[in-house]
């Protein structure tokens, strides 16, 4: 007896289907990998009165900074682990102005060769730094906040928690003098 196939039925090509299902497998094992490196935003807290003019992390670029502030200004970006581990470490470099208010004083005309000549003097003033610093735990990446501290100490988290909420790793005052003497390390 033979039989005959509706015209509108498909006809059952096990290859196909066996090529198709090994294809829609490895589709998923695609889809499910996570990589093991992500880019976080970069921001910035000055906890002291000087203003961080620039600073980078790993040498991408964070905002500036003016004298007790920050947050809320984010750039782009840093890779780092998903995951955090032990000896995690990041490289900050930046440029501190100790008196950043000091031009608004002078009594030359802004921008007149006078004017140029005393900000340069000033901006010669400016340090540059460089730190290798710990990162703090996390359990999951969030924004890489870098708080610059008096003695030109800096601590860096990458939590997905904002600063002065739970399970942020720092509590630092927004305002923090600098002592007369910094301790060497």
């Amino acid at each position: 007896m033979s039989r005959t196939l509706n015209p509108g039925t498909p006809r059952r090509r096990p290859a196909l289907w066996a090529a198709t299902a090994l294809a829609c497998l490895a589709l998923q094992a695609c889809s499910q990998s996570l990589p093991d490196r992500l880019g976080a935003p970069i921001e910035g807290y000055s906890h002291t009165s000087a203003a961080i003019n620039y600073f980078m992390v790993n040498g991408n670029g964070g905002p500036n900074i003016g004298p007790y502030g920050g947050g809320g200004k984010q750039n782009c970006c840093v890779s780092l682990p998903r995951k955090w581990h032990p000896g995690l470490t990041v490289v900050v470099e930046w440029e501190k102005d100790p008196t950043p208010h000091a031009y608004g004083k002078w009594p030359e005309r802004p921008f007149s060769d006078a004017w140029n000549k005393r900000m340069q003097e000033h901006e010669s003033k400016n340090t540059r730094h460089r730190a290798v610093v710990e990162v703090a735990p996390y359990e999951e990446l969030g924004v890489i906040d870098v708080h610059f501290l008096p003695c030109n100490q800096v601590a860096v988290s990458a939590v997905a928690v904002t600063p002065g909420n739970a399970g942020y790793p720092f509590n630092y005052p927004s305002r923090m003098e600098e002592p007369s003497v910094c301790p060497t390390l």
